[in-house]
């Protein structure tokens, strides 16, 4: 897969070198990056604008381009051993998914469990994490049903999220899961009713609502550091 853009081919460059399979430049970058490129012997091509973007699929590339290695997703049994699992329910937006990545992997997070997508563009979810998201171990379930049922039996305490739900009280001891679900739809019923608790976030307006990685950012640090 290819990935764009100077801040994600740095830190991959930087700690994950091993995963460039070739390098794309469409400008002139100074001689230690370019240097530190060529090291990798791999595959090392100058392409022209058109070339570029056509590679970036008309994204803001800035001039630097890496094919690397797909990422692999993890086993789902190897995160009912983790303490704290993000789940992602139903969201498919790829800016908002590797915006969660990064606040997650930043605050101390174990691992995301992405349920109810077909087809993951990690590409783009790479992107906006600016490259965490190759640190953060990820699995890939459909049914957020089942991701409920394991973790439930592996004696994590699941927190849901909902406009009529209630304020985070503070840290708790043990293994938790915090589930998000999409803008709009947010969690299922189903899912709702299965949560050890539902969590909401005040707010001092009146607004539709928060941007889910704004608001996954907020009860994370929360949970995490039980600020309020």
């Amino acid at each position: 897969m290819v990935v764009y853009g100077r801040r994600v081919a740095e830190y991959i460059l930087a700690k994950h070198s091993d995963k460039i399979l070739q390098v794309y430049l469409a400008k002139e970058i100074n001689k230690k990056q370019f240097s530190a490129f060529a090291r990798l012997n791999v595959p090392l091509v100058h392409v022209d604008s058109k070339k570029a973007q056509s590679l970036a699929r008309g994204g803001n590339h800035q001039g630097y381009l890496l094919e690397i290695k797909p990422l692999v997703p993890l086993e789902f049994s190897v995160f009912k051993a983790m303490d704290f699992v993000l789940v992602l329910c139903g969201i498919s937006d790829v800016g908002n998914i590797g915006a969660l990545f990064r606040t997650a992997y930043v605050l101390g997070v174990d691992g995301i469990i992405l349920c109810g997508l077909r087809d993951f563009k990690q590409e783009g979810a790479l992107r906006a994490s600016s490259g965490a998201m190759l640190d953060m171990p990820f699995s890939l379930v459909y049914n957020a049903l089942d991701v409920v049922n394991e973790l439930k039996f592996a004696d994590f305490k699941l927190y849901g999220t909902s406009l009529d739900g209630v304020e985070f009280g503070g840290i708790t001891q043990g293994k938790k899961a915090l589930f998000l679900g999409a803008e709009g739809e947010g969690l299922s019923a189903r899912i709702l009713k299965k949560m050890d608790e539902n969590l909401t976030i005040t707010q001092k307006r009146a607004f539709d609502s928060l941007n889910v990685s704004t608001a996954g950012a907020i009860l994370i640090d929360r949970m995490v550091n039980g600020r309020f």
